[in-house]
Formats: C-alpha cells, sequence, structure tokens
C-alpha cells in the first residue's frame, strides 16, 4: 500500500509538472485558469457522468470475460476489484490492470495466469473500438493519407488476433521455450503460459472478441461525447461531434502505444495541438483548458474511483480477517 501511495504521489506531481507546463509554454497561464474558472459546471457534471458510463460498459465488458472463463465472483467485490484496477492507471509500470488478477488470486484463489488474460482482451478491444471511432471521425473531413494510417493500425490488431488464435503456433513456441535450459525453471514456466494461452484464446474467439469489441465502442464513445460536451462549454468554438471523435480517440490511442503511465504527455500535448489546428475559432488557451478538463474528467476521475475502491477493499478484508480470528477464538475450548 505504501508502493502505490508512492507510485500516486510521484505520478500526481508529474501530471501537475506537464499541465503547468503546456498551460504556460503552449497556452497563456492566467488565461487557461481564467477559461477553466468560467467552464459551465453543468457541461462538467455532464462530462463526469458519460465518464461514468464508459465504466459501465466496462464493468459489463469485464463480468462477460469473468462468465467466458466460468470464474464466479459475487458482484459487488467483482466491481470493487475492477475498480480497483484504475488505481494504478498513472503509476509507473502500468500495473494497475494485473492488480485485478492478484486481487481476485487473493480473495478467490484462482491463479494468475487464468485471470491476467482478461487484460489482454480488454486492451485489444479497446484499441479495435478507438481506431473505428477514429476512422469514423477521420473519414468525415481528412484525405486518404488518413484513413490508411488509421487501417495500419487495424492490421496490427489483425496480426494480434492471428497470433492469439492459431493453436499449432502459440502452443509450438511455448513447447519450444520448454526445451530451452535450464529445463526446472523453463518446463514449470511453459506450464503456465500453456495456460495463460488456452484462457487468451477463449476471450479472443470471433464471437467473443465481437461482443466485446461492441461494448468498447459504447464504453469509449461515451467519453467521445463527453470530449464534445466539454468543447462546447467554451464560447466561440467550433468542433462538430466526429471531429472530436477523431481528436479523442487518436490522442488515447496514441498515449497508450507511448507505453507512458496513463498518457501523460502525449495525450494531453497531442490534444492541445490538434483542437488549434483543426477547430475552428480555438486558441491555444482554450484549447489547453478543453484539454485539462476532459483530462479531469475521465483519467483523474478514473484514479479517483480507483483509489476508493482499492480502499475499501482493504478495508472489507481487514474486517473479514477479524471475523475469522474472533470466530475462531470463540469455537477454541477453554
Amino acid at each position: 500500500m505504501k508502493r502505490l501511495q508512492r507510485g500516486l504521489i510521484l505520478s500526481m506531481l508529474i501530471g501537475v509538472s506537464i499541465y503547468a507546463a503546456l498551460a504556460a509554454t503552449y497556452g497563456n497561464f492566467a488565461q487557461v485558469a481564467l477559461e477553466i474558472q468560467r467552464f459551465p459546471l453543468l457541461l462538467l457534471l455532464g462530462a463526469f457522468f458519460l465518464a461514468s458510463l464508459n465504466y459501465a460498459f466496462r464493468y459489463w465488458r469485464w463480468e462477460y470475460y469473468l462468465g467466458l472463463l466460468e470464474i464466479q465472483i459475487p458482484w459487488g467485490p467483482s466491481l470493487g476489484i475492477f475498480m480497483s484496477g484504475f488505481a494504478l492507471t498513472v503509476t509507473p509500470g502500468k500495473v494497475g490492470e494485473v492488480l485485478k488478477s492478484y486481487l481476485i488470486r487473493e480473495a478467490y484463489g484462482v491463479p494468475m495466469v487464468r485471470t491476467a488474460p482478461i487484460v489482454i482482451a480488454e486492451r485489444l478491444t479497446d484499441l479495435i473500438a478507438l481506431l473505428l471511432l477514429a476512422l469514423l471521425g477521420v473519414s468525415s473531413w481528412m484525405g486518404r493519407g488518413e484513413v490508411w494510417l488509421t487501417l495500419l493500425g487495424f492490421g496490427l490488431c489483425g496480426v494480434l488476433i492471428a497470433v492469439l488464435t492459431s493453436q499449432r503456433l502459440a502452443h509450438g513456441c511455448i513447447d519450444l521455450v520448454a526445451r530451452l535450459p535450464p529445463r526446472r525453471k523453463t518446463v514449470p514456466l511453459c506450464a503456465k503460459l500453456h495456460t495463460f494461452y488456452d484462457a487468451a484464446a477463449i476471450l479472443v474467439h470471433p464471437g467473443a472478441l465481437l461482443v466485446g469489441t461492441v461494448l468498447s465502442l459504447f464504453a469509449w464513445a461515451c467519453e467521445c461525447v463527453a470530449f464534445y460536451v466539454i468543447l462546447r462549454g467554451f464560447h466561440g468554438v467550433e468542433a462538430p461531434l466526429l471531429l472530436s471523435t477523431f481528436i479523442y480517440s487518436m490522442m488515447t490511442v496514441a498515449g497508450a502505444l507511448a507505453f507512458v503511465p496513463g498518457g501523460l504527455g502525449v495525450t494531453e500535448g497531442g490534444m492541445a495541438v490538434l483542437l488549434t489546428k483543426l477547430a475552428g475559432g480555438m486558441s491555444q488557451s482554450v484549447a489547453v483548458a478543453a484539454t485539462l478538463l476532459i483530462r479531469l474528467a475521465t483519467l483523474w476521475f478514473a484514479v479517483l474511483l480507483g483509489v476508493v475502491a482499492l480502499l475499501l477493499l482493504k478495508r472489507i478484508q481487514r474486517m473479514q480477517v477479524n471475523l475469522d480470528q474472533m470466530a475462531g477464538q470463540k469455537a477454541t475450548p477453554t
């Protein structure tokens, strides 16, 4: 828990530093602060609500994947475990999603190699959904070059899916690793890799992939609309819904592919630059203000919910341990 606290504090300090630098160098710091101060609170709350819908659809997908793997967890603890993954979204190493597998193992004894493939399936369907949304936006106003760039992303997703669904290729590679020395270490490792792959293959089956992608589409469309709602709150800004969808989805993908925790710096900088270049009547200060607000309503809101969920889970676990100890004391004969 202390490592989590240090990681969160460090990431928040990095985030604040990046945002301050962005406001000071790309926009006018005082003007950015003024734009944020006079932004309509009702629209900001609407963005928070849309972000909450994003998490709801993704939780639905989480439950669907657990069902496919025949892992039964009561919906309350399952929701807490799912939300806890957001707590580490901006910590170094991107270990937040793996935290869910760890929590399931600790509470229900399910090996992490069985649940970790859910993380792969979630990220894959998120990427496909965001690329589809980007293609929808880009096709409305850009040329063929930009469309081909998005299609290239689909091609990479297709290669990954082909590798994951080819049992002969996957098992052959794992068996090859098992022959490497020292066998006393590689053989147990490969046994876990076989379990990992078998679970992953279930989750990327065409039917499961379709359901997961559809849920991801609804989820990320909600945040694209939230971005559009934020932009509507600034006077004189012309940013259609499709343009907002393209900018938000592409910069979210860019932040993820940059392997920077939470996409800090990459996502914000890209959003601000694209807004000033593509949205009519938008100054650099307004672009920075809009970027900071949407990141508050999506990224940092998720981190807050994740921290609260994780603290509640830890508290419930401590209460359960205390109850078990009390029950054990009462059952012990005097």
